[in-house]
C-alpha cells in the first residue's frame, strides 16, 4: 500500500484551489453527468442590476480572501466560471483515449495525490484560468483591467478598430494574487504545487504572438498596427499534454550553497527540474478497475486497431453492430436546391469489457 502524502499545507492548499481546480465534483457538486456549459448555472435575471456579480461570488466555493477579490471585481466570477468550461473541454480531449479520461469521478482523492495527473490538472487550470483573464480584459467584460498596452494606441481606438490585444500581464499577475503565491514553502507537496501550476501559466505565455493589421488607402500598409494575440486554448492544452507524457518525478534536496530545499529528478542526481517540466511525487495507478480515482475503463468506447488494447487492460472487448443515418446521393436543383436521400449505414461499434 503506498504511504498518503502529507496535505498541502502552503498558500496552493486544495481548499484555496476548489475554483482553480474546478472539475472537482466536490468544488461545485457536480455529478459526472452535467452538460459542458457553464458551470454552475447562470444566475437568474431577477438578480439587481449591479449585485448579480457579489451573487455569483457567494455561490463559489473560495477561500474569504478570494471572496473579497472577487466582489471587488465585477466580471471576474464569470471569468472564473469561463475557466471552468474550457479546462473541462480541454483536459476530456486531451485524453479521450487515455485510460484516465479526466472524468469527474473521483477528483477530489486525486488531488490529494502526488501522480502526473494532479499534476495535469493543476496545470490545465491555472493555465485556463490565465487564458480566461486575459481574454476576459480585451473583450471588456472585466471593469479593472483593458487591452495590452500597444504602442501608440489608445484603448478606445484600439475597441474600435478591433484590436484590442490579450492583457497577459495583467491575468498573470492577477492570477498570483488570487492564487496567493509568496515564498515557496519548504513542504515538498506545496512547492510541487506550486511548480506545476506555473507550468500552466507558461504554457499561455508561450502562446503569445504578435498580430499586426494595415491601414491605409486602398488597403495599402502605409500604416500598421500590431498588438498581442494569445493562441487557442487547445493549443495550450496539446502543449500541457505533451509536458503530462515526459513529466519528471522529483524528490526534495537541500542546495548545499543557500542551504533551501529544492527539487530534483532521482535519475538526475543533482539536477533540478526545468520550469517547464511537470513534476510528480509518485506512481500513478492503472486506472483499469474502478477506485476512489476513476470509474475503470470498463463500457469505454474505443478503437479496434489502436486503442481497444491498452484501454482494455487486456479484458477484451465487445462488438455491437450500430446503425445511424446520413444523407446521400445529393444533387443540386436549379436554382438554389439541394435534394439528397436518407441513407442507412451500419458499423461496429467496440466497447471495454467490464
Amino acid at each position: 500500500m503506498r504511504p498518503r502524502l502529507p496535505r498541502t499545507a502552503g498558500p496552493l492548499r486544495l481548499a484555496a484551489l476548489c475554483v482553480l481546480l474546478s472539475h472537482s465534483a466536490a468544488c461545485f457538486g457536480l455529478t459526472g453527468r452535467e452538460p459542458l456549459a457553464l458551470l454552475p448555472a447562470q444566475l437568474s435575471a431577477e438578480s439587481p442590476p449591479g449585485k448579480a456579480h457579489l451573487k455569483q461570488c457567494e455561490q463559489l466555493t473560495l477561500t474569504r480572501r478570494q471572496k473579497r477579490l472577487c466582489r471587488r471585481e465585477p466580471g471576474l466570477a464569470e471569468t472564473l466560471r469561463e475557466s471552468v468550461r474550457i479546462s473541462l473541454l480541454e483536459c476530456r480531449y486531451q485524453f479521450r483515449n487515455e485510460r484516465w479520461n479526466c472524468s469527474l469521478d473521483g477528483r477530489s482523492s486525486l488531488l490529494k495525490r502526488g501522480f502526473k495527473e494532479t499534476a495535469f490538472l493543476l496545470a490545465v487550470s491555472s493555465a485556463a484560468l490565465s487564458h480566461a483573464l486575459a481574454k476576459a480584459c480585451s473583450s471588456g467584460r472585466m471593469e479593472r483591467c483593458t487591452c495590452d498596452d500597444s504602442p501608440d494606441l489608445q484603448h478606445r481606438e484600439a475597441w474600435q478598430w478591433g484590436i484590442c490585444g490579450d492583457n497577459l500581464k495583467y491575468s498573470t499577475k492577477f492570477l498570483k494574487n488570487f492564487l496567493g503565491q509568496k515564498r515557496v514553502s519548504k513542504d515538498l507537496r506545496a512547492r510541487v504545487d506550486s511548480h506545476n501550476t506555473n507550468v500552466g501559466i507558461w504554457a499561455v505565455k508561450s502562446g503569445l504572438k504578435t498580430t499586426c493589421k494595415c491601414h491605409g488607402v486602398s488597403g495599402s500598409c502605409a500604416v500598421r498596427t500590431c498588438w498581442k494575440q494569445l493562441s487557442s486554448f487547445h493549443d495550450t492544452g496539446r502543449l500541457l499534454k505533451f509536458k503530462f507524457d515526459s513529466a519528471v518525478r522529483v524528490l526534495s534536496i537541500t542546495n548545499s550553497a543557500t542551504g533551501e530545499p529544492e527539487l530534483a529528478g532521482p535519475r538526475r542526481p543533482g539536477l533540478t527540474p526545468r520550469p517547464t517540466d511537470l513534476v510528480y511525487l509518485e506512481d500513478s495507478p492503472s486506472f483499469c478497475r474502478p477506485s476512489r480515482y476513476s470509474p475503470g475503463t470498463g463500457g469505454r468506447p474505443c478503437a479496434k486497431d489502436t486503442s481497444c488494447h491498452s484501454l482494455c487492460c487486456g479484458r477484451g472487448y465487445n462488438t455491437a453492430l450500430r446503425h445511424t443515418t446520413l444523407s446521400c446521393h445529393c444533387q443540386v436543383r436549379w436554382c438554389c436546391h439541394v435534394e439528397c436521400q436518407t441513407c442507412l449505414r451500419e458499423e461496429e461499434v467496440y466497447t471495454c469489457k467490464h
